[in-house]
Formats: C-alpha cells, sequence, structure tokens
C-alpha cells in the first residue's frame, strides 16, 4: 500500500491486567489472560502502527435483569467505559501500558449496551455511559451486544428491535458480532430479518447503521467451495446483507475460523484458501463499505506475536489482486470506517 495512506484499525479489543476477572470470558487458563493495552498494541503493530484505532467492547460480565432492576448488572461494561475515558483523556493509572502520548489513537469507541432489555431501559443506560465517559463521550459512536452465543431469537425480540430504532434515532451505530461457522444458516437469517424491522418504517436518516464484525465468521476450513451449503448458505446471506446502504462489513477475524496448520501459512498461502469468501464480501460490499480491522488481540490466538502484520498483509494483497486505486485504497484502510462511525478525519 502506498505509505501516504493513514490506516484506522477498525476493531480492537484493550483490557489493563487490573480487570482481567470482569472479563467473561477470560479464565486464568486463556492465551490472552494478560493485560492487552496500548503499549502491548504498538509493538505488535511496529513498523506500520495505525493513526488511530476503534475500540469494541470485550463481553465484561453483566446481568441484564439486575440491570433493568437497579443498574447492578451494568457495574462491568461502565468500568470499561472508564477504562476508555482514562486512555481518551491521558490519566493512566499506574501500570496500565498507556501514556498521555497515546490520547489521540482512540477515534471512536463501542461499548457493551442492553439492546434486549428495551428501549426505556436503554435510555437509562446511555444515561450512564455519558456520565462515566465524561468529556470521552463524543468518541461513543456506537454499542454492541455480542449475539454469536446468544440463545436463537435473541436478536428478534421486539425489545431488542426497539433498542436498534433507539440507536438509530440517536445517531449511534450497532455493531453486529454473528457466527455463521458455529450457529449456521439460521442466525444469519436473523440477522436479514433483524434489519428489515429495525428499519420499516423509519425515516432514511433514522435508520440505525449496522456494521458487520468479522465477515460473519464463516467456516474458513471448507475445501470445496462450489458444492458446500455452508458457504452457499453464506454467500446468499452476504450479498443480501449488502443491498441495506445502510450495512457495512469489516475484513476481520479470519484466522480463528481457519485450521490450525492453515494460520501458520505464508499470508500468501492464507490468501489463496480464503479468497472465495473474500471475493464474495468485495462483489458484495465494494471498497466504499468494507474496512480493515485486526481484531487485536484475537487475532494473535494460534497465529503468535506476528498476527497484525500478516492479517494486514493479506488485506494488501486482496487490494493489489483487485487492482484498487489508491482512492479505493484509502476507503479500506481508514476512509470507510471513519465515514460508518461518523468520525471527522
Amino acid at each position: 500500500m502506498a505509505a501516504d495512506i493513514p490506516i484506522i484499525d477498525a476493531h480492537i479489543h484493550l483490557f489493563p491486567e487490573s480487570e482481567l476477572e470482569t472479563l467473561s470470558w477470560c479464565t486464568p487458563e486463556h492465551p490472552l489472560h494478560k493485560q492487552h493495552s496500548l503499549e502491548e498494541y504498538r509493538a505488535a503493530t511496529e513498523g506500520s502502527t495505525p493513526k488511530g484505532f476503534i475500540f469494541l467492547e470485550t463481553d465484561r460480565k453483566n446481568d441484564l435483569e439486575a440491570g433493568e432492576k437497579d443498574g447492578s448488572g451494568w457495574k462491568y461494561p461502565l468500568m470499561e467505559v472508564n477504562w476508555l475515558k482514562r486512555i481518551i483523556t491521558g490519566q493512566p493509572k499506574p501500570g496500565e501500558g498507556h501514556t498521555k502520548d497515546d490520547a489521540s489513537l482512540c477515534v471512536a469507541y463501542i461499548p457493551w449496551a442492553p439492546l434486549p432489555s428495551g428501549a426505556a431501559v436503554m435510555e437509562k443506560y446511555l444515561d450512564l455511559v455519558k456520565q462515566e465517559a465524561g468529556e470521552s463521550w463524543p468518541k461513543v459512536r456506537g454499542f454492541r451486544y455480542l449475539l454469536q452465543d446468544k440463545p436463537n431469537g435473541t436478536m428478534l425480540q421486539d425489545k431488542f428491535i426497539e433498542s436498534l430504532k433507539l440507536l438509530g434515532r440517536k445517531g449511534f451505530v450497532f455493531d453486529l458480532g454473528v457466527d455463521q461457522h458455529n450457529r449456521g444458516r439460521a442466525q444469519l437469517e436473523e440477522v436479514v430479518e433483524m434489519i428489515d424491522r429495525a428499519h420499516e418504517g423509519v425515516p432514511e436518516d433514522q435508520k440505525v447503521t449496522i456494521i458487520i464484525n468479522h465477515m460473519c465468521k464463516p467456516d474458513l476450513a471448507i475445501y470445496n467451495v462450489q458444492t458446500s451449503p455452508s458457504f452457499i448458505a453464506w454467500r446468499t446471506a452476504i450479498f443480501t446483507l449488502s443491498k441495506c446502504s445502510r450495512t457495512y462489513m469489516k475484513l476481520s477475524g479470519g484466522f480463528p475460523e481457519m485450521p490450525e496448520p492453515l494460520r501458520q501459512r505464508s499470508p500468501e498461502d492464507i490468501f489463496d484458501a480464503i479468497s472465495p469468501w473474500l471475493s464474495v464480501v468485495l462483489a458484495a460490499f465494494g471498497a466504499s463499505r468494507i474496512m480493515f480491522a485486526s481484531d487485536w488481540p484475537v487475532c494473535t490466538v494460534g497465529v503468535g506475536d506476528g498476527a497484525w502484520h500478516k492479517w494486514k498483509k493479506i488485506v494488501d494483497r486482496l487490494c493489489w489482486m483487485a487492482s484498487f486505486e489508491d482512492e479505493e485504497k484509502r476507503a479500506i484502510w481508514s476512509g470507510t470506517a471513519l465515514k460508518a462511525y461518523g468520525v471527522d478525519a
């Protein structure tokens, strides 16, 4: 890529060692059970450190019922908002792995939100986020409630749809995390219905923008894509989702969906193996609606410390194979993310 094209990494996670116990998934045996802050991120991206990044919530422990009752179930997600505020305002606690010089790197952040609780509860929660965020509040550009591991039908509940419409009215995006690899075709079909219902009867300028994480996590172990029901279902869903002008796709999350031997291969070999999926995403969304995103540090699991650079080389190769002009490259590496999240360049 041209040296003058800036990179915005549209999907990273950060957490200090002091708050590891608040992560719902991070057991002491987990390979990511240690601090992952800006110090570690800078080391992982050395030589190509992005101009900025977008932080995604890291699935902190929460309790929807307790949150609805008295707000107590939101303690840890709100603690995460405070953590991002410290990064953005350049006010680290000792040993947190970031400095005042890192303050400008976070161009936007996406906290957790209790979408299943409905619009009225969401209003109360957003007020608390605003209070906790303080001067970093303008960088809150949307919210996420991770759906990939939730029961079927969660995203189709009336309260969930209400919450999506509320986000649209308030100008926030919704980051969508689903998992076709493990949940199958049914979850993608629910996504299509969810978006249709969230946009039905809503003025165009109030329709919620949906930013899809990790290409919907397809099964990248499939060998013969031409006859695979899984690939065909995924491809159909991707083209259907792209028909909505307010959907965007992140080029991210590939490594966890690959067979382990493939993760250890060269970026060129990996690109060749997953090119059917990348080609579909590119054909469906085009450069103006896809964005580079590393999913650091999740991308390092089973890959190693060089994972960020390996994924960057894969996206670089996509741009080269597609014969993109600089304008299209600029969109993928930074422009699409800034546009989708409503961030001033």
